[in-house]
C-alpha cells in the first residue's frame, strides 16, 4: 500500500525520523509542527492517515483530534495515530474516546510505528487494492515517485542520484515550504553520510541543471536568501 500521511510532530528530530520512515515504506508524507497547522494541512491534503503528537503547541493533540472528529470539518474518516510521552491510562482513553485509532507512547521503535501504521490503514480500508495507480508527487512540472523511485520533469525522465531524489521529493511533497540547508540535509541522511551543509547546495546545483529550462534563472527550485531552498508551487 501506498499512502499521504501526515506527521503532526513538533520535535523536528523525531517528525524527520518518521517522515524518512515512512519514504522507506513507499509512502509520501508531510510534516508540520503545531496543532493549527496539523488542522489546515489536514483540510487541504486529505491525508490518508494522520500520526499526531500529543504535546503540540497552539492546538494540542486532543484538540486537533477533537475537530477532526467532530464531524463539522468533513474530516471523519481520516484514521488517526496518537504519539506521546504521556503513557496515563486517563491520556489513553481521552485519546481514544476523542476517536484515536491508536496509540503509541514513547519511546516507540521506527519499526513498530511503522507496523502499526500498516495496521491502522489495512483497518482503514486503505489496502493495496483501493490504492491510487499513480502515487507521484507533484509540483511546478516535477513528478516524484517514491514507489518506482523515478523524476520526471515535464513528461521527460530526469536521473537523479539517492540523496537528490530524497530531496526533490520532500521538496516536492511541499510546495512552497522554504526548507533550511540543515533540513535538506537531513533528508539525504544515509544516502550520502559525507554531506555537509555546504553540500546541500550542490545538489540543488546539479538539481538545477536537471529540471531548470536556464540554472542560472531558476524558475522551479528557489532561493530565499538568508533561509535556505523551495520548489515553487506552480509551473514555471
Amino acid at each position: 500500500m501506498c499512502a499521504h500521511v501526515l506527521v503532526a510532530e513538533d520535535d523536528e528530530m523525531q517528525a524527520e525520523l518518521i517522515r524518512r520512515s515512512l519514504l522507506a515504506e513507499g509512502h509520501t508524507a508531510t510534516v508540520v509542527h503545531d496543532g493549527a497547522a496539523a488542522l489546515d494541512a489536514a483540510r487541504r491534503l486529505r491525508p490518508d492517515l494522520v500520526v499526531l503528537d500529543l504535546m503540540l503547541p497552539v492546538i494540542d493533540g486532543f484538540g486537533v483530534c477533537r475537530v477532526l472528529r467532530g464531524g463539522a470539518e468533513g474530516q471523519v474518516d481520516i484514521p488517526v495515530l496518537m504519539l506521546t510521552a504521556r503513557s496515563d491510562e486517563d491520556d489513553v482513553l481521552l485519546g481514544l474516546e476523542l476517536g484515536a485509532d491508536d496509540y503509541m507512547t514513547k519511546p516507540y521503535s521506527p519499526r513498530e510505528l511503522m507496523a502499526r501504521i500498516r495496521t491502522v490503514l489495512r483497518r482503514s480500508g486503505r489496502t493495496a487494492a483501493d490504492t491510487p495507480d499513480d502515487p507521484a508527487v507533484r509540483a511546478a512540472g516535477i513528478s516524484v515517485d517514491p514507489v518506482r523511485h523515478e523524476v520526471r520533469c515535464d513528461g521527460v525522465p530526469v536521473e537523479c542520484t539517492p540523496a537528490e531524489f530524497q530531496i526533490l521529493l520532500s521538496m516536492a511533497g511541499e510546495p512552497d515550504r522554504v526548507f533550511s540547508r540543515r533540513q535538506l540535509l537531513q533528508c539525504t541522511r544515509g544516502f550520502d553520510r559525507s554531506s555537509t551543509e555546504r553540500a546541500v547546495d550542490v545538489h540543488i546545483m546539479n538539481l538545477r541543471r536537471k529540471i531548470e529550462a536556464d540554472p542560472r534563472k531558476p524558475a522551479r527550485l528557489l532561493t530565499v536568501f538568508g533561509v535556505g531552498y523551495k520548489l515553487s508551487g506552480g509551473r514555471p
